[in-house]
């Protein structure tokens, strides 16, 4: 199979997440239908605690070394997402970033707290607007923003989440 669409790639993502969660001793069910900023519920029974997750998925051959924008800096990966993540700050969402690799069919997991990705999402969208301002180019300001994992140690023109900081964080830590 030569190309596999966005929604099997999503999907899979999904997948893999309940997955994980499993292994590690949480329930979790998959949301169905289009149910607002929630793709999984997830319970600990161990604490208690309930948390919602969104997943975001990208499907790409893997990098020996981090992508490089002009305005952002180095970066481990980026993930689409709307203007409306700007503003969702709950203390129990959480986003999960998973980067599938094409030529390898590794996984790998980002589990960020919708604050940490609302703030970044913001800023970074924000600074684009002011380079190309700066730059004299006229931009529509569209509904359209990326999420971007830094590289540990690297210097950022905004507060930039690391991919060291949150991979593998299932125990769901701010």
């Amino acid at each position: 199979m030569n190309s596999i669409n966005k929604n099997s790639v999503s999907i899979a993502g999904e997948f893999a997440v309940l997955s994980q969660l499993a292994l590690r001793g949480y329930d979790a069910n998959m949301t169905l239908g289009h149910t607002k900023s929630v793709d999984i519920l997830v319970s600990d029974p161990r604490t208690g605690k309930l948390y919602q997750m969104e997943v975001k998925t990208n499907f790409q051959n893997s990098r020996n070394k981090a992508s490089v924008s002009k305005v952002h800096g180095s970066s481990v990966s980026g993930w689409i997402m709307s203007k409306k993540n700007e503003t969702v700050d709950i203390p129990t969402l959480f986003y999960c970033f998973v980067n599938i690799s094409k030529d390898t069919n590794v996984f790998k997991f980002y589990i960020v707290p919708s604050k940490v990705v609302a703030n970044y999402v913001k800023g970074q969208h924000a600074l684009w607007l002011a380079e190309k301002k700066k730059e004299g180019k006229k931009v529509k300001d569209g509904e359209m923003r990326i999420f971007r994992l830094g590289v540990k140690g690297e210097k950022y023109p905004i507060p930039t989440p690391t991919a060291e900081q949150y991979e593998d964080n299932w125990d769901f830590n701010a």
